[in-house]
């Protein structure tokens, strides 16, 4: 931790980082600028071995800060009897703060979270009273049915608190400390033997009551598009070869169509009857369930259980790459707003690299013995 002397400059020349520090005040020992990774900064006072939030950082001078740290100093801490239940917490603060600048598919996963786990388990507590413990008993009672969905409510409960801690309603976040479970890498993509068996297999569902599923299925692997962005396609979206996704995971974007993709969405356009290409059976003016039984049974039919539906899109991704696709267009054909995130869905087969081990080592050895 940073010693200064600190004043109201130097205090707010402080710089966010990729993880929350503190600067120690040399005038006011026990008094500390608490700077977070969203820039907010808060004063914080030691007091026998607690710290205690004193008001943020950009609304409190030094001198008041200091002021209230001696003056909390010679009080001591009184009870905090004036903070909020969890509920009412995220009920009138913090979800005002995330639910009007999320897309709607976030603030309906974050509200389901929210409803179905995080406020029955601590609704009615205090801030100052959901403890590291409480929410390690739950988090292990919730992981033991469904370990990505402890570590996705979990995620969600630490981003509120850390919001309660900003706001200076409570010294420390519980949750911070709670490990979350391990989960498998998953880089599972079809080898081009498997894509012939699947594409054999899709051929045969073309006709008959699974062929809605079976064009699905092909589009994903053919266009690299996620899940919905197929199953909830409107006909307003197509613009000849492109699709002008309306809301994707990213916002608006392009999907450019191969002549085989191309010739699916045109087929789709002739046959459906609605404003989506895919049509629920029940009614068409709603998008087919997502839940695609097709893509079950095929899998069983072709050995490749282990695959899941977007392991299409890594397959997609895989493709491009070992065509000699360059990485900043990949990424614009998937959607994703940086090359980072691109580098997760591209993978090259074993027999690909090895193949390719094999003609870099023999033109490495011709240079040799050239030389």
């Amino acid at each position: 931790m940073r010693v200064v002397r600190l004043t109201d400059t130097r205090a707010k020349r402080f710089k966010p980082s990729a993880r929350e520090y503190s600067v120690q005040d040399k005038t006011v020992p026990s008094l500390s600028l608490r700077v977070y990774p969203t820039g907010t900064k808060a004063w914080t006072c030691k007091v026998d071995g607690r710290k205690v939030s004193l008001g943020r950082g950009d609304l409190m001078s030094v001198e008041n800060a200091r002021r209230a740290c001696l003056r909390l100093q010679v009080d001591g801490i009184a009870p905090r009897r004036d903070l909020p239940t969890y509920w009412v917490f995220v009920e009138d603060v913090w979800r005002e703060t995330w639910s009007t600048r999320c897309k709607p598919n976030t603030v309906r996963e974050w509200d389901h979270i929210l409803t179905r786990q995080l406020l029955p388990a601590f609704g009615s507590l205090r801030l100052d009273r959901i403890t590291r413990k409480a929410i390690e008993d739950w988090f292990d009672a919730y992981s033991a049915s469904a370990p990505g969905g402890a570590n996705h409510a979990l995620k969600l409960l630490r981003q509120s608190l850390n919001f309660a801690v900003e706001r200076g309603l409570i010294d420390s976040n519980p949750a911070g400390s709670v490990l979350l479970n391990r989960r498998p890498k998953l880089t599972r993509f079809l080898s081009r033997d498997e894509i012939a068996r699947l594409n054999a297999a899709l051929d045969q569902h073309a006709d008959g009551r699974f062929s809605v599923q079976a064009d699905i299925i092909r589009l994903l692997l053919l266009t690299g598009c996620r899940r919905n962005e197929i199953v909830r396609l409107k006909r307003c979206e197509v613009d000849g070869s492109r699709l002008r996704l309306v809301d994707s995971k990213t916002g608006p974007r392009t999907v450019y169509l191969s002549p085989e993709a191309r010739a699916i969405i045109e087929r789709r356009m002739m046959i459906a009857p609605g404003a989506y290409l895919f049509p629920s059976p029940l009614n068409p003016e709603h998008p087919i369930s997502d839940d695609l039984a097709l893509w079950y049974r095929i899998r069983r039919e072709i050995g490749i259980e282990d695959v899941r539906l977007h392991d299409l899109r890594h397959s997609y991704a895989s493709q491009c790459v070992m065509a000699g696709v360059p990485l900043p267009v990949v990424s614009k054909l998937l959607g994703h707003s940086q090359c980072a995130m691109t580098l997760r869905y591209t993978h090259a087969a074993d027999r690909d690299v090895e193949v390719a081990a094999e003609r870099v080592g023999t033109q490495i050895a011709g240079l040799l013995q050239f030389g």
